[in-house]
């Protein structure tokens, strides 16, 4: 389970919300000085993510909590939101560029294999969109509040 410190900023029944600071990791990175990922996390400043949890300890706003997610969620959201799109681009560029190549089309291999990938990365994004909020109600997905801080 991966856990992170947060602050309960509302309750709504057997949720809260709550604020975690969104981290880099370059605290403990020796190259900090060096990166530009460093840099960029210093130019944009510290911002905090709000997000709904599944509230079991009972926490109040104000509180300090801690906050776990199941690898498996994350491994799901990360593949539905990054990969899935990604696919129906590079998917969409292919059958585009298929349809191109049949006898009789009178077109740009490149322009329509560009409008392919195009509509595969709207496809991928729209069913992405899709999944996340049918799975925005489901327990595992969600973060549970684990204790106090």
């Amino acid at each position: 389970m991966i856990e992170e410190r947060a602050s309960v900023v509302a309750v709504e029944g057997d949720f809260a919300w709550v604020e975690a600071e969104r981290a880099s990791g370059c605290s403990g990175c020796a190259s900090r000085g060096s990166c530009g990922t460093s840099a960029l996390a210093g130019v944009m400043g510290r911002r905090r993510a709000r997000v709904k949890a599944l509230n079991r300890v009972g926490a109040q706003p104000g509180e300090q909590v801690v906050i776990g997610l199941q690898e498996l969620a994350l491994v799901r959201g990360t593949l539905a939101v990054y990969l899935v799109p990604l696919v129906g681009l590079f998917a969409g560029g292919l059958v585009g560029e298929a349809i191109s190549r049949l006898p009789g089309s009178a077109g740009s291999g490149e322009l329509a294999a560009v409008l392919g990938a195009g509509l595969g990365l709207w496809a991928g994004l729209a069913w992405a969109r899709g999944w996340m909020r049918r799975r925005a109600g489901d327990a595992g997905m969600l973060p549970v509040i684990l204790r106090r801080a």
